[in-house]
């Protein structure tokens, strides 16, 4: 009996190191580091810097518009060229063109024929067309890239509230762990005193509840726990895992507890997205406005022909080759330069409204930065009153935990010596409980509430290098 004993505690004891050894392999995961995985792994970010990519390689097209069109073009054919007086029109390509002599019969005589051209053509001038459409590309990368900045900030905060989400629920559990610990503990006591008719029965029935009751808390903290665990982890692109957080955030207050932002009000990376909303909307009226206006070419082509039907062959219909290397050989050559401005009388007509609505997109852009700048002022007012109140919290909350212990110990020790109901030691008990839920939930709140002015002025260095 006494070899299954020690083999017993020998085999607890090896558990319970076991468990010791392995929480202290694992890595405390801090707020920094954190930010680090989230800000390389999130998908949302990711994708924005793919989108600022793409928007710089439009740029880049755009710069090119000014560029002329230079096409080069070769075509061999072998056909017959019977001619005929008479209109027609080549409706979306769907005719011939086939050049020769107008003849009284239908000639099945075909030979190899060859156009060899090239052709220049450039829009020179229009009045700032292809200017305004790279001015427009440009503001979409700014746009885009602000986009990107202001994506960071929202999941650095994103990610900052979680972390102390799941701190404070870890805390809670902790706490409802104790509570736990101290229900059973009085439900031993109160089975000693009641077996020993010291007690009367319904103690035990209540200590019971009690035992429940704390079981219930833990178990509904613990999934709160986890579900911030999971939050967490899906903000920092990896898998569901138990995170050992850095306790700072429980056991002191920030060094400073009213930092003023480094950051101009108007540089907030939110303001900052909603502004380039604007100048891209205004960018994009100036560059529609151009297409009011004639466009100025300079073209020119050079081209070389060549045929297997001779210059007498609507005389004499037998002169002619069906050779290939005959027909495709270039024989003549023509070239042509010009200018030429072309004008379309009833696009201003069209482009007023297009203008026109784009104004108006433009103002409805300048109204929703008017409303987000005046919601973070208000956020900025908060935040301040928030600090303050969890500051002063704070500093409450030690006397509220040592009376409620004072409290605790006085009534278990009046309990157990049959001077106290079971009613006066559980409502102490529950006071306990309520005041160490309060110590690890105020510390909490005051980075919570720094955060919060963060959000608010867009300067995440007041918390991030506030510890």
């Amino acid at each position: 009996m006494l070899n299954k004993i020690l083999r017993y505690i020998f085999l607890v004891f090896l558990s319970v190191s076991y468990t010791l050894d392995a929480q202290s392999q694992q890595k405390v995961l801090g707020l920094k580091e954190a930010e680090q995985i989230a800000l390389s792994n999130y998908g949302s970010i990711k994708a924005k810097a793919n989108q600022l990519n793409a928007s710089k390689a439009s740029l880049n097209e755009a710069k090119t518009e000014y560029l002329p069109d230079v096409n080069l073009s070769a075509q061999q054919d072998y056909g017959t060229v019977n001619g005929q007086y008479g209109p027609v029109y080549g409706y979306r390509g769907f005719s011939v063109a086939s050049s020769g002599p107008a003849l009284n019969n239908q000639s099945w005589s075909a030979g190899f024929g060859a156009l060899y051209l090239t052709n220049v053509s450039w829009d020179f001038f229009a009045f700032g067309r292809a200017t305004e459409k790279v001015k427009v590309q440009k503001s979409a990368v700014n746009l885009n890239e602000s986009d990107l900045v202001q994506e960071q900030f929202q999941h650095e905060i994103r990610v900052a509230g979680t972390y102390l989400n799941l701190l404070a629920a870890q805390q809670l559990s902790k706490a409802q762990q104790d509570n736990l610990n101290r229900a059973i503990d009085l439900q031993k006591v109160v089975i000693a005193r009641v077996k020993n008719g010291l007690n009367a029965g319904v103690d035990s029935s209540q200590a019971n509840a009690e035992v429940s009751n704390a079981r219930i808390a833990l178990t509904n903290a613990r999934e709160t726990e986890q579900e911030q665990s999971n939050q967490l982890a899906q903000y920092l692109g990896i898998a569901p895992q138990d995170f050992l957080l850095d306790s700072t955030f429980v056991t002191k207050a920030p060094n400073t507890l009213d930092p003023q932002s480094k950051i101009n009000p108007d540089d907030h990376p939110l303001l900052h997205y909603y502004r380039d909303r604007v100048a891209v909307s205004d960018e994009q009226a100036k560059y529609l406005s151009t297409f009011s206006y004639p466009t100025f070419s300079l073209f020119g082509v050079y081209q070389g022909k060549g045929s297997g039907f001779k210059p007498d062959f609507g005389t004499n219909q037998s002169d002619y080759t069906s050779s290939y290397g005959a027909g495709v050989d270039p024989t003549r050559y023509n070239y042509l330069l010009g200018i030429g401005v072309i004008w379309n009388i009833t696009m201003p007509f069209r482009v007023h409204f297009q203008v026109r609505s784009q104004k108006f997109t433009s103002a409805q852009y300048q109204d929703e930065y008017n409303l987000v700048s005046q919601q973070l002022n208000d956020q900025q007012v908060l935040a301040e009153t928030r600090i303050s109140n969890a500051v002063k919290n704070y500093q409450e909350v030690p006397e509220e935990v040592k009376a409620a212990t004072d409290a605790y110990n006085q009534k278990y020790a009046l309990y157990k010596n049959g001077l106290a109901n079971i009613v006066d030691f559980t409502q102490a008990l529950y006071v306990l409980n309520r005041a160490e839920v309060d110590k690890y939930i105020t510390s909490n709140n005051v980075w919570q509430a720094l955060l919060f002015k963060a959000a608010a002025t867009g300067d995440f260095g007041i918390f991030i290098n506030n510890f």
